[in-house]
């Protein structure tokens, strides 16, 4: 790989994983769960340290699944499969998500123990994740990929720990939903425009 095509190809793999999952985020229940949390515990660097660890064990395990998967599927066949995936889950964004916590078996683990855990469970089988594996599969460097995604649920959990409901009830969530939606069509666009102009 040439020297200037490695940055580039970093800054692809880090900046969409950081914005899908950013956007995504926006009204996802971990925002919910942030609320719940900080109200719940009021110390607000324990949260923060409990999601960084959570988000990267998670999206660690799930990158590794997608990269897994790139390498099993035929190369033919993947940019489709990809691009399936990605409109996929600009539907599924679409649709709202709901606070169903309530009254956990683990908060009396502490606020950072209790978020881990919560936070961890709370992404299997959601959204991010699943384009977490997407985008894993879809570019190479999966490092990145788990950077960005972690970054990008950050950005999107930390505003709300700091500000409370008080930003909750200010964030636009529907213009929110469609524009993440439109972030993945446009992934699953670019990704089938790359496997056809690169052939």
């Amino acid at each position: 790989m040439s020297e200037i095509s490695a940055p580039e190809f970093f800054m692809d793999a880090f900046l969409a994983s950081t914005f899908a999952v950013a956007i995504a985020e926006i009204g996802d229940k971990t925002q919910l769960l942030s609320l719940f949390l900080v109200a719940r515990y009021a110390k607000r660097t324990p949260i923060i340290l409990g999601i960084l660890v959570a988000t990267l064990l998670n999206h660690a395990l799930s990158a590794l699944l997608g990269a897994w998967i790139a390498e099993w599927i035929p190369q033919a066949w993947l940019p489709w499969i990809l691009a399936i995936s990605f409109v996929a889950i600009a539907l599924w964004l679409l649709i709202p998500d709901k606070d169903d916590n309530g009254d956990s078996a683990f908060l009396g683990m502490g606020a950072f123990m209790a978020t881990t855990v919560m936070f961890f469970l709370a992404e299997i089988g959601d959204k991010t994740q699943i384009a977490t594996v997407v985008l894993a599969a879809r570019y190479t460097d999966t490092f990145w990929v788990i950077m960005g995604t972690t970054v990008g649920m950050l950005l999107a959990n930390i505003p709300v720990i700091m500000a409370g409901k008080w930003l909750m009830e200010r964030l636009p969530l529907a213009t929110a939903r469609i524009g993440a939606s439109l972030l993945f069509v446009i992934l699953a666009v670019a990704t089938v425009w790359t496997a056809l102009t690169s052939v």
